[in-house]
């Protein structure tokens, strides 16, 4: 199944990461966090790519035309003929990835209408955002979606906490869980699975918001499914969540990495 990513967005609320690059491409270790959430698809087998591109698209544009050089030996042959081996050291060699200009204002209603030409053919497609990671099983999510039979199933994920959360006995402090996941309630944690017929949701309009009226209408139809996702979970909202995730990155506690 191709697997579209929504990457168009200005990301203010990062703006000590995104003024000069799109959030997508903000880095979590040595990878910028698209290259995260594509490897989370790739390690379920779905490596056909459509990047909803906007906001400074270009940077994403060069980071896909340079990763060969930049994660390959190279051999080059001096001269006329300017040849140029690169050995096979890349792991993502096998995917396609189509970089698509969706409108530098296009909200993400918008970006998910002009990329359904790329998409001919194809009854089901997966769909999620540039800056959000988790453990989610996409193959479990599907097996839900084609279950239940309906236009688009999203991830319920549970939000991580705002403060870290304390565990005390005694008046003393046993455990402290930097960013809990709460107990109550769920949130949209992208991560869709999607029927053909979700573009039919969709118009023409660059200003349409993915997530209100087309949500809100397939809802009332009961054609929203949601699989629930009790794992981990982290957006990239905030510089603190950009320290965050990079601090799981570093140590080794990074829980959405099933490569």
């Amino acid at each position: 199944m191709k697997v579209v990513i929504l990457c168009g967005g200005k990301g203010t609320r990062l703006r000590e990461e995104t003024e000069y690059r799109p959030k997508p491409m903000v880095p979590v270790g040595n990878h910028p966090i698209l290259w995260h959430i594509m490897k989370i698809y790739a390690a379920h087998g779905h490596k056909e790519f459509i990047l909803c591109l906007g906001y400074k698209g270009e940077v994403i544009k060069d980071w896909f035309r340079n990763l060969n050089w930049m994660t390959s030996d190279v051999r080059m042959t001096l001269g006329d003929s300017g040849k140029v081996h690169f050995y096979d050291t890349m792991e993502e060699r096998d995917w396609t990835v189509t970089l698509a200009d969706t409108g530098q204002e296009t909200m993400t209603g918008g970006r998910i209408k002009r990329i359904e030409k790329y998409l001919d053919g194809d009854e089901e497609f997966l769909l999620t955002y540039g800056d959000g990671l988790g453990s989610v099983d996409i193959t479990a999510s599907i097996e839900y979606h084609r279950l239940h039979n309906r236009v688009l199933t999203l991830t319920g994920v549970r939000p991580p906490g705002r403060w870290g959360e304390l565990k005390v006995t005694d008046g003393h402090v046993t455990n402290f869980f930097e960013k809990p996941q709460t107990s109550s309630g769920m949130v949209n944690g992208g991560f869709f699975v999607a029927n053909r017929k979700l573009f039919t949701y969709l118009n023409d309009d660059p200003m349409l918001v993915f997530e209100q009226n087309p949500l809100n209408t397939l809802a009332r139809e009961g054609e929203l499914g949601c699989y629930a996702h009790d794992g981990f979970w982290q957006p990239m909202d905030t510089y603190q969540e950009f320290m965050l995730l990079n601090k799981m990155w570093n140590e080794g506690r990074a829980e959405w990495k099933i490569w």
